[in-house]
């Protein structure tokens, strides 16, 4: 799903769960079921199935169903064409695929400026 993440999957919620709480956890955190809390992990992955109702800080987030609450992320959040996002979003990056569904405040922060340096053969 994500190309950069070389972190492995810690943690599942799965589709017939409902989890009601906050969870912190290093690695990757899937959720495919229902999770009422604020999330911290590593990164990230809500499955098209998954409801999340809170929070959400990580380096990294892909979104496959439905979140209400806040993201921020280091790296990226990414929504999926039928990933929904209504809340606000603090990236890196951000990716929304045509057909997702967006409903906040979206800010960027500022990267380390990159610097290239071309040498002409004389």
């Amino acid at each position: 799903m994500f190309t950069k993440n070389t972190e492995k999957l810690e943690s599942f919620i799965g589709q017939n769960s409902h989890f009601k709480g906050d969870i912190e956890t290093k690695g990757t955190l899937r959720v495919d079921g229902t999770l009422d809390g604020n999330v911290k992990a590593d990164w990230v992955i809500l499955g098209e199935k998954a409801q999340l109702k809170g929070d959400i800080t990580a380096r990294g987030v892909i979104v496959g169903g439905k979140i209400e609450g806040n993201v921020k992320a280091k790296e990226l959040v990414e929504i999926k064409s039928k990933g929904v996002v209504n809340g606000d979003i603090d990236a890196g990056k951000l990716s929304i695929a045509e057909g997702a569904v967006f409903n906040g405040k979206a800010s960027m922060q500022a990267g380390e400026p990159r610097t290239v340096n071309l040498q002409v053969k004389g």
